[in-house]
């Protein structure tokens, strides 16, 4: 094996991948560019902005953060495998009656982000909501439309009135 590339094995969205890689390829751009997997979005590139945001063995990170290869043996579940799994369908919902989407562009690491914080349990608090996704721009929105959707949807989850 070259020390330029190397071989990795990892369950992506449930399915088992096997690819050799450049040693310093994102894991973003091998989602996006090997796997074909776009709905993790490329924005600042300095782990600030949230666009790529991923669950590598089911926490959140900034796939342009972290090389694929060290996700090797790793289980990635990216916004298309959750989305398909109908998981988030109560926030996709919720972010479109609120109108927490506009442009789109940020919507996907949002989306993680809010499924990581409601997978908690409970309703919580809108700071609580906006502290966790503060890691993720917006320019859209404004966040009000944001934080609405997620908490009307961890109220729902709770059982509680909407």
């Amino acid at each position: 094996m070259s020390e330029r590339y190397c071989d990795i094995a990892l369950r992506v969205n449930g399915e088992d991948v096997r690819e050799r890689v450049e040693a310093r390829k994102t894991l973003v751009d091998f989602l996006r560019d090997d796997l074909g997997l776009t709905g993790s979005h490329i924005g600042c590139e300095h782990g600030v902005c949230g666009a790529c945001t991923v669950l590598v063995d089911g926490a959140a990170v900034r796939g342009c953060l972290m090389l694929a290869a060290q996700c090797d043996g790793a289980q990635i579940d990216t916004i298309e495998g959750i989305a398909d799994s109908g998981a988030i369908a109560d926030l996709q919902d919720a972010f479109i009656r609120r109108n927490a989407l506009q442009c789109g562009f940020c919507t996907p690491g949002m989306l993680i982000g809010a499924q990581e914080i409601l997978a908690g349990g409970g309703v919580p608090s809108r700071d609580a909501i906006r502290e966790h996704l503060s890691g993720n721009y917006c320019r859209c929105t404004g966040y009000h439309a944001i934080v609405d959707a997620i908490e009307s949807v961890a109220r729902s989850r709770a059982g509680k009135e909407v």
